[in-house]
């Protein structure tokens, strides 16, 4: 099993939400990735930073508001403060359990920026709601600067695109810690999404759909499995109904025709089995698992978990 690579991308469920949540979760996540680490497995991290990026974005514009000296902060600065503090988190858990079970390895976090389609659709027809609640003047005065905005209950909110990720600008150094046998964290929060206008990298008001660059983070990495951890065991069809029944090992075009019924949610398993059938589709001999932290050294020898193969 030496030198296997096995990219993990951890959900809402592995991090928590609120900063103690966080410190609490990262600690059964770093357990699941030690035992990867201990199987022999090089390990590549990303993570979901949904509620971080939200709450760090409505903490800054609050900020703007009681010192106009200061503008409010902008998406890509936002996604990269969660990078930062989550991965921070992040390693220095994974650091303390390697080091518990004896085991010397750097672990180490790279803010990752990831190039965007200026002429992406999502642009035009932005679905992903961020910040604080909004009067309808205020929500006037957004929609004047060229912000999205839509109605919802108690007033109105914010919503920015979810642009497709073309390129992530820090491979190069992703592959390079590999090569160098540390356990890596990258692409978190979906990466920073960024244009790309000649030598500059402008951030987007956008956010990448986490599931989607951590396919494109296994593959770009040639990773021989990806897995989700997420808040179950197993996906599961006809989820939360007395007709539900889980998924043991699935075929890519079983899983698909399941994904085109409807059976799974479209904002949270759809997400991940749409990730797991691209990484899978695109070469031979390569596995998606989706599971929870608790399962995850079982999953992945296939004792458990969802498991997708080609």
């Amino acid at each position: 099993m030496g030198n296997k690579r096995v990219v993990v991308a951890l959900g809402h469920a592995a991090l928590g939400t609120k900063f103690q949540d966080q410190k609490n979760a990262v600690i059964n996540a770093a357990k699941a990735i030690a035992d990867l680490v201990e199987d022999k497995y090089q390990v590549v991290i990303t993570h979901s930073n949904a509620p971080q990026v939200g709450m760090i974005h409505t903490a800054m514009t609050e900020f703007s508001r009681l010192d106009n000296e200061y503008t409010v902060a902008p998406m890509s600065v936002c996604s990269a403060m969660s990078q930062g503090y989550i991965g921070y988190d992040l390693q220095n858990a994974i650091r303390t359990e390697l080091l518990n079970r004896g085991i010397f390895k750097t672990v180490s976090t790279l803010i990752t920026q990831v190039r965007v389609d200026p002429f992406d659709p999502a642009f035009t027809h932005p679905t992903k709601v961020i910040g604080r609640l909004m009067t309808a003047e205020e929500a006037k005065a957004e929609e004047d600067k060229g912000n999205h905005t839509i109605e919802t209950e108690g007033g109105y909110r914010r919503i920015i695109a979810a642009p497709k990720p073309i390129e992530i600008y820090e491979i190069d150094a992703v592959k390079a810690l590999l090569d160098a046998n540390q356990v890596v964290i990258a692409c978190g929060g979906g990466g920073i999404p960024v244009l790309q206008q000649d030598t500059v990298l402008k951030g987007a008001s956008a956010v990448i759909e986490k599931d989607t660059i951590a396919a494109r983070l296994a593959d770009q990495v040639d990773a021989d499995a990806l897995i989700f951890l997420t808040g179950v065991e197993k996906a599961c069809l006809n989820f939360q109904t007395d007709k539900e029944e889980a998924i043991s090992e699935i075929s890519v075009d079983t899983i698909c025709q399941y994904a085109e019924e409807g059976h799974f949610e479209e904002n949270s398993m759809l997400p991940k089995v749409h990730a797991s059938v691209e990484f899978v589709s695109a070469k031979d001999n390569r596995k998606a698992v989706i599971t929870n932290w608790e399962h995850a050294k079982a999953a992945i020898k296939e004792k458990t978990g969802t498991v997708i193969k080609k």
